[in-house]
């Protein structure tokens, strides 16, 4: 790396998709059970902190089912948000850089092709406390906000919209990405992604030879935006 020891490296949510993707590509870095660091508990977020040497931090630790946000807001405020900015107080204090993993559910999701300047619109209330957590990671004097969607490497549903269009790709492949982004000590805000692309054209990139049926997002409960695929230039520009 060209500025971070990767045992100096914190990865939150390590248990998580992306999490096991990152323990791959930063073996030597610090990936600490819930047991051990609760981004949910200021104290144990400092407590942490306070016995090791923490130069980065890889805030990956979130809930992240919407439909679970929408049932429970008060697990998302407290994920989400709370966590978030109990981890970006710890950095403040240890003059450490701290990277979000956000979602391009941020955006309003009625046109597509965002870009890291446009204007943020959340519509449902998973977006909402993400990017609550935005909010709390801009106030540090060094960060890096990742908006992005990714899966599985295998699609797990019988289904896929045909008509949401997004940015996803598989967490292997996101995870690589965000890694090359870190290495190059990047700072601000950044898009990772696909090509736009329905979730159904993402699906049969995974496996053409899997059976996936065709569905409306209009016939499933919940809010679903339309088209919130991400402009990622600003990643190709910098990092090619």
């Amino acid at each position: 790396m060209e500025k971070f020891n990767q045992k100096k490296i914190l990865v939150t949510g390590g248990s998580g998709r992306l999490g096991g993707e990152l323990k791959k590509l930063f073996p030597l870095a610090q990936f600490p059970s819930s047991k051990q660091l609760d981004v949910t508990r200021l104290a144990s977020v400092i407590n942490y902190f306070n016995h090791h040497k923490i130069s980065l931090v890889i805030h990956a630790a979130a809930l992240a089912v919407p439909q679970q946000a929408e049932d429970n807001p008060n697990l998302a405020i407290e994920a989400n948000i709370i966590g978030t900015a109990n981890i970006a107080q710890a950095c403040l204090r240890h003059r450490a850089k701290l990277v979000y993993i956000s979602t391009d559910y941020v955006f309003k999701g009625d046109k597509g092709n965002y870009k890291e300047t446009d204007a943020v619109w959340p519509v449902n209330k998973y977006a909402w406390s993400k990017l609550g957590g935005e909010a709390a990671v801009r106030l540090l004097p060094d960060f890096l906000i990742i908006r992005t969607s990714f899966g599985e490497k295998v699609f797990p549903h019988k289904a896929a919209f045909i008509d949401h269009f997004t940015s996803r790709e598989s967490v292997n492949v996101i995870g690589g990405k965000i890694a090359k982004a870190i290495k190059k000590n990047l700072s601000g805000t950044l898009h990772v992604g696909a090509k736009r692309r329905s979730v159904y054209q993402y699906a049969q990139s995974l496996n053409p030879k899997q059976e996936i049926k065709k569905i409306s997002r209009l016939k499933v409960s919940g809010i679903i935006p339309k088209d919130t695929s991400l402009n990622t230039g600003l990643y190709k520009k910098l990092l090619g």
